[in-house]
């Protein structure tokens, strides 16, 4: 049976009942105006004397690291703020710590076109240089680089540490956008709030200050590149970080900036890649940005990027925290939104499921939505508190999976055993021939479909290829119209056999819900359901890519990105394919034909309830 999650309690769930005598001795010590941490229904609550921030105390320093990324021949340092109760001075009062780390606190570079690369070119051709923005004016006022999360946690009985990577703000060091210092110098501040690692008052001296008030206990959440960081802290398997919940992750900067082979663009930053971003953050020291640019954007990551031919290769394999796994022991609750087309969700998916395979406590949290969107602060409390404090408030026996249904409330997230559902399992749906309208999805395998053929244009949205009753540019097959909803939940994996009449071509595949509903208020999972792209030239290998020969035809089997929605009744799925996506790939010219062998393409949909509720819905059964 389900579960909702509502307010500060989980409904139907044993383990969130505490120890009576903890409570009781909690509601005492709140009534006592006592200025310590006290716990109710397995969560910190608000402690009064902890509320009013003019009695926070707040202070910066500087913690000094194991590298010295700068060549200046010192260990770079890393600006760190602490705010935290008055009580930690005057009471010896001892908390565990919040931390949240980025590279974004002293400001960025805009965002104008110029500084990205132009997607408009030819594949497999290099591209034209781009701009660099001006110098970053950084912002904020001593001693504090960051308000965030304060409010929330430290009334709560937390003290909340933020710092600023490296390269960036008051932090010594170079930007290197998933490179090595970025996880050491989060785990040289977890290793201060420990008592290993030295804290020093200024930038170059070397009077030290000490976190005295820290219980060695650290958790860290953040968003986006704020949300990556703790997890890169968490796998160098530094002692004290007892728990992350990062939120929305880019946990691969390969699956970022490249899908499958392809050149791709984060939804929204269209020509964005990995030394645009690093120009972005680069806020740091102005006398040390020259050496910066140098070594990591114009030699590291000009070399390593490869905006040619798409493949993996070591330099992001170094990005890619999957591969760095072995050290983590901090326990995970992942936060994304299956509509998150900037940092897509894979990038969640892929973690959790190593966490859960190493043993480790995790539990994921989808929601229905874009970018950003945290768990409830209550589920996250949850967490904090059993890892943080310690109160055995059952967390780790709660449900694995929660998610945000379709017409629910991002705080009323609906509970199921695991991510993706165990009761869905794979179903194959063939195609039908229909070009230039609409061919059909079917269980039962056609012989003799043929071949049919789409132009690539990217002057086509998506969205106008899936609404057209006629057009070249895409090939779409439907299903029968649901007379059930159908639930789909994890990766849905495409096959295809296609020939190209030029050396290379993009691909990209849409699973679209039909039909297309346009009125003001639907969302987005009224139309879309998941989408991918791939490039057919690494039909072999992600790390090796070899030129199509025209009329070829190539087989390719990838994943879509993963999802979890129920299609209702009366709607029909339908597969897209197509070329060049304006909205993430490249734009070469017009005019490339890709030709796809019917009865060598298909499609696997993970159907919750499998084949029998599946031919029940479609009334194949």
């Amino acid at each position: 049976m389900n579960v909702r999650f509502l307010g500060t309690t989980f409904l139907g769930i044993s383990a969130a009942l505490v120890l009576q005598g903890a409570a009781i001795a909690g509601v005492q010590a709140q009534e006592k105006q006592e200025a310590k941490p006290w716990f109710k229904d397995g969560e910190a609550q608000i402690v009064k004397a902890f509320e009013d921030p003019d009695r926070w105390i707040r202070e910066d320093l500087w913690v000094e690291t194991e590298f010295d990324s700068d060549g200046d021949g010192r260990p770079d340092r890393m600006h760190v703020d602490v705010t935290r109760p008055a009580e930690t001075e005057t009471e010896g009062l001892k908390l565990p710590v919040i931390y949240n780390t980025s590279p974004y606190f002293a400001g960025t570079a805009g965002n104008d076109p110029s500084y990205f690369w132009d997607v408009r070119q030819e594949l497999g051709e290099e591209p034209k240089p781009h701009a660099h923005p001006t110098e970053i004016k950084q912002r904020g006022v001593r001693p504090i680089i960051s308000k965030g999360h304060v409010s929330t946690w430290l009334p709560r009985g937390y003290i909340v540490v933020h710092s600023s990577s490296p390269g960036t703000g008051l932090s010594d060091g170079v930007p290197t956008v998933g490179g090595e210092n970025e996880s050491l110098a989060p785990k040289a501040v977890i290793d201060w709030l420990c008592g290993r690692a030295k804290g020093y008052t200024s930038r170059t001296g070397s009077k030290e200050v000490k976190a005295f008030w820290s219980t060695g206990k650290v958790g860290m959440t953040g968003t986006s590149y704020n949300g990556t960081l703790p997890l890169a802290a968490a796998t160098t398997g530094v002692e004290g970080l007892e728990a992350i919940i990062p939120v929305a992750p880019n946990t691969s900067y390969y699956h970022y900036y490249r899908s499958n082979g392809l050149v791709r663009s984060p939804g929204g930053y269209l020509g964005e890649d990995v030394d645009v971003l690093f120009d972005f953050i680069h806020s740091g020291d102005e006398s040390k940005r020259e050496y910066a640019r140098k070594t990591v954007r114009d030699t590291e990551m000009k070399n390593g990027q490869d905006r040619v031919t798409g493949d993996y290769n070591d330099f992001w394999a170094g990005r890619d925290y999957l591969n760095k796994m072995d050290k983590m022991k901090a326990a995970l609750l992942m936060s994304h939104g299956f509509n998150d087309w900037n940092v897509v969700p894979e990038h969640s998916l892929r973690i959790y499921e190593a966490a859960r395979s190493k043993g480790l406590p995790a539990q994921i949290y989808y929601h229905q939505n874009g970018h950003g969107g945290p768990p409830p602060v209550s589920m996250m409390n949850r967490w904090f508190t059993r890892y943080l404090f310690g109160v055995e408030n059952g967390v780790e026996n709660d449900p694995k999976a929660w998610i945000v249904r379709e017409n629910d409330e991002q705080g009323n997230p609906t509970s199921y055993a695991d991510y993706p559902n165990p009761d869905a399992s794979p179903v194959i749906l063939h195609l039908t021939k229909g070009a230039p309208e609409k061919g059909s999805l079917t269980v039962e395998k056609p012989t003799s479909q043929g071949r049919e053929t789409l132009v690539d244009n990217y002057s086509f949205s998506a969205e106008a290829l899936a609404k057209a009753e006629n057009t070249d540019h895409r090939l779409i097959y439907v299903t029968p119209v649901l007379k059930e909803d159908v639930h789909l939940s994890g990766k849905t994996v495409f096959t295809i056999r296609a020939a190209s009449s030029k050396p290379a071509v993009n691909l990209s595949v849409y699973l679209v819900s039909l039909p297309w509903t346009d009125h003001r208020g639907a969302k987005i999972t009224d139309n879309l359901i998941t989408r991918g792209w791939a490039d057919l030239q690494n039909y072999k290998s992600l790390w090796d890519s070899e030129p199509l020969k025209p009329g070829r035809f190539y087989e390719m089997s990838f994943e879509l990105q993963p999802d979890d929605q129920v299609i209702p009744a009366g709607q029909q799925i339908g597969l897209m394919i197509f070329s060049s996506d304006r909205d993430f790939t490249l734009q070469p010219e017009p005019g490339t034909e890709l030709r796809v062998d019917l009865d060598g393409t298909s499609v696997s949909l993970p159907v919750v309830g499998g084949a029998q509720a599946w031919m029940k819905a479609t009334g194949e059964l």
